[in-house]
């Protein structure tokens, strides 16, 4: 694939990842209320649905999307409830800082799973490789190809995901008094149930 070509990809992309949305919500969510070691893994969790995506675009993904339909809205309304679930309990929690890098693991595991779930079950991003990649890269994707294009995304996922992970990390430093915190608690709380019901009613 030409430089010009990915390039263009990239820039396309770049406006899609950075973009308003229930990911990038959560990402800062959660980064301001566990830490950054949360936020990255459930931006990491996003970027390996994206990229499941992209291999299954090298067999035709509006074949797989309409013989999947069922999976992906299970996958959707289960990252969703996670979501508003978590929301709800942010809300609520009391206005404690944990300690720098003191995320469990299986909060960790769960935050990336959640990721992996929402972005597979994301009825926009089939949509998003139709409409783009017959245009930037044409009919045809070969795996060297996929391998390009997932190098691009990589990049741009840890330019967007990086660039929200530290600005939220730093304002989490910023929240130290407990009525601060419990503001930004209700915040990021109101923040992840808004993009769960965002995810549960995307068509």
């Amino acid at each position: 694939m030409d430089p010009a070509t990915l390039l263009s990809f990239a820039a396309t992309f770049f406006v899609f990842a950075a973009s308003p949305g229930p990911d990038n919500m959560t990402i800062i969510a959660r980064t301001i209320s566990y830490g950054a070691a949360s936020g990255i893994a459930y931006g990491a969790g996003t970027v390996a649905g994206i990229l499941i995506f992209l291999g299954l675009a090298a067999f035709g993904l509006s074949v797989i999307a309409a013989e999947m339909g069922g999976v992906m809205t299970v996958l959707r309304y289960a990252g969703a409830a996670w979501l508003v679930w978590m929301g709800i309990r942010l809300w609520t929690a009391e206005p404690v800082l944990p300690k720098p890098g003191a995320a469990p693991r299986k909060g960790l595991g769960a935050a990336f799973a959640t990721g992996v779930a929402l972005n597979l079950g994301n009825p926009k991003m089939p949509l998003f490789y139709l409409a783009l990649l017959p245009n930037v890269v044409g009919p045809v994707l070969s795996w060297v190809q996929v391998g390009e294009l997932g190098v691009v995304i990589l990049a741009v996922e840890v330019l967007v995901i990086g660039s929200h992970v530290l600005l939220a990390g730093r304002a989490r430093r910023l929240l130290q008094a407990p009525a601060a915190l419990r503001r930004a608690n209700r915040a990021a709380g109101g923040a992840m149930v808004g993009a769960g019901l965002a995810v549960a009613v995307a068509r």
